[in-house]
């Protein structure tokens, strides 16, 4: 017969099975991870860092011959006429300047005097600038402006001072008549000459403006004066010639007035026609040859005012002929009929004329001050030159804004492959050389040298392909004057 266990042996198995786990449990391995402990970045780290020979004779008082005997470091240049510029190790000019001045003490003081020489010398030079001022104000300013006269011989200057000459003569014949016949659209006609002259005046300053050179106040320069003298040009025509039309039109239909003889106006008005019809010739040539060579069309060069000057010499000429057609038609009416009402409408038609051109100026060359972009074609051709690169992923957020005379500023967001980039660096590389220093990494502290070094060396190639696609993007497009590549 099987043995039945007693009371006390059964509660003693059960206790043994209760202290006993329930499941046996292997040893927890966990695999950390060695990572590089954040480090300050103190006399250690920065001891191989580069300085500029400028810097470092203004931030350690060294001359140029002391510069002379330290070590030479051959780096690329991020201007495009220089290839490649001149470092120091930044130890080394700390060594150099405690070896000239003595104690870090002596060359403290020494920066503290050429401090306040470097003030005194900038209030001199503000001095001086004021007194030469005074000078200039005072006998005239002689210093010679080729430049700026030389812009008056060719395109929309040429286009400007022709237009000049003929509105003052025209300007002054029409006021003559004006003061024999004392018609009303004579007087609107003289005051659109008068106006276009006093503007044309304002162009011919906008263009001598903005062919300044840029300077650290304006680093991209004056080009923009075209569009700003353009838009004042659209405010002086609707303030003087459109409004002064309206007011002599509407004062002639309240209280109208008989008219003289109107040979000599018509005479007046037929040479207005012929010379201002041939600055119209000259304006509209001038716009078709610039049209050609943008690869636009004219109506859609004029429409989005490419050239503001040459632009409103156009419309300003396109007006006063149809103005002279306006003001000889109802002179004509009131010689037919002896009604001066439709001279005074002819008032109101001219100020009509001249407030539609007026606002046309304002809104077009307010479109190209708020920041224009350049011809989607233009566009779509820079845009496939970074595409089409092998080192360039992708490309986002692409702007070519127009900034006036033919200069486009071109900036994107470019994501770099960084194999192509790393490829592109270790391909100058010798890699038995390359082998051989892997090999000799046996610590953190010397696998932290190996990647500081080669890492600089590949952000150095990284700077070097940013600065092929600008240069080509240039070549691909002579008025990209301005490429700004930000990298992701």
């Amino acid at each position: 017969m099987e043995k039945v266990p007693s009371f006390d042996e059964t509660a003693e198995n059960i206790g043994a099975e209760l202290k006993a786990p329930l499941i046996k449990q292997e040893p927890l391995q966990v695999r950390v991870k060695a990572v590089l402990k954040k480090r300050e970045y103190g006399p250690k780290y920065t001891q191989n860092n580069f300085i500029t020979g400028v810097r470092a004779m203004n931030e350690f008082c060294l001359k140029s011959s002391d510069l002379e005997q330290l070590r030479k470091i051959r780096r690329r240049s991020p201007h495009e006429d220089t290839e490649s510029f001149t470092v120091y190790l930044r130890s080394d000019v700390e060594a150099k300047s405690l070896e000239v001045w003595g104690s870090p003490e002596a060359l403290a003081r020494e920066k503290k005097l050429r401090k306040e020489a470097e003030i005194e010398y900038r209030e001199r030079l503000f001095r001086n600038q004021k007194i030469l001022r005074e000078y200039r104000d005072f006998l005239g300013n002689t210093k010679p402006r080729s430049r700026t006269t030389s812009v008056f011989f060719k395109g929309p200057g040429k286009v400007v001072m022709v237009a000049i000459c003929i509105n003052g003569l025209n300007c002054f014949f029409k006021f003559l008549a004006w003061i024999y016949t004392g018609s009303a659209s004579m007087f609107s006609e003289a005051i659109h000459s008068l106006s276009d002259t006093c503007n044309q005046g304002l162009l011919a300053l906008g263009i001598s403006k903005s062919v300044q050179t840029p300077d650290p106040t304006h680093p991209y320069g004056f080009s923009n004066m075209r569009y700003i003298v353009s838009l004042i040009s659209g405010v002086g025509i609707f303030m003087m010639g459109a409004g002064l039309s309206w007011y002599h039109g509407v004062m002639g239909l309240l209280n109208p007035q008989p008219i003289e003889s109107l040979l000599w106006a018509y005479c007046i008005l037929a040479g207005s026609l012929v010379s201002e019809g041939a600055t119209l010739l000259v304006a509209v040539n001038e716009l078709r040859r610039s049209a050609r060579a943008k690869g636009m069309s004219f109506y859609k060069y004029v429409m989005e005012s490419r050239d503001p000057s040459t632009n409103v010499i156009l419309l300003e000429d396109t007006a006063a002929v149809l103005g002279v057609i306006i003001a000889a038609t109802c002179m004509g009416l009131t010689s037919l009929t002896g009604n001066p009402l439709y001279d005074s409408l002819g008032s109101l038609g001219v100020g009509t004329l001249l407030g539609v051109v007026s606002a046309f100026l304002i809104y077009t060359n307010t479109e190209a001050l708020l920041g224009r972009s350049i011809q989607p074609e233009q566009v779509q051709r820079l845009t496939e030159l970074l595409e089409n690169d092998p080192s360039v992923r992708a490309i986002h957020d692409v702007k070519a804004t127009d900034l006036g005379l033919g200069k486009v500023r071109f900036k994107a967001e470019v994501d770099f492959d960084g194999r192509v980039v790393t490829r592109s660096y270790l391909e100058k590389q010798d890699f038995d050389q390359l082998l051989q220093e892997i090999q000799e990494v046996k610590t953190p502290e010397e696998l932290e040298t190996f990647m500081l070094k080669h890492g600089e060396n590949i952000i150095d190639t990284l700077g070097a392909e940013v600065d092929r696609l600008e240069r080509e993007l240039k070549k691909r497009n002579p008025e990209v004057r301005h490429v700004d590549l930000e990298i992701l």
